[in-house]
């Protein structure tokens, strides 16, 4: 296996409509799935595990707004049904149909950052690099 760097702030970053609106330097992601027991009569113990639904929520860290992005008036608040990107050395994470559902901000006057987002995902794919 070839590695070719680490990923850089510029190698996670959110896209709406195929366009990189805004890079991230740091997120944690969660994924988890429902399920359900199958029980059989005289059974002391289930006897399968149905998968269900999953849930992917992703913490994003330090959002930098592209230059393009603020030209065309991007407002964090105002984001829905977007995608985060995240480029690993052998291979791309895409979450989308993605929804924000809690925004932190902290900063200077007049800068496009955001602290923290939360962000709720429909989908998350892997592909390699």
């Amino acid at each position: 296996m070839k590695i070719s760097g680490f990923p850089t702030s510029s190698d996670i970053y959110l896209e709406v409509d195929g366009v990189k609106v805004a890079v991230v330097q740091s997120y944690t992601a969660r994924s988890t799935r429902t399920s359900q027991n199958v029980e059989a009569f005289g059974e002391d113990e289930p006897v399968a595990a149905i998968p269900g639904q999953r849930t992917h929520v992703i913490e994003l860290t330090r959002l930098y707004a592209t230059d393009e992005a603020i030209r065309d008036g991007l407002n964090f608040h105002d984001l829905k049904d977007f995608s985060l990107v995240i480029c690993k050395p052998d291979r791309k994470i895409i979450y989308s149909g993605c929804q924000w559902s809690a925004i932190g901000e902290t900063g200077a006057l007049g800068a496009m950052v955001v602290e923290k987002i939360t962000i709720v995902a429909a989908k998350r794919i892997e592909t390699a690099a």
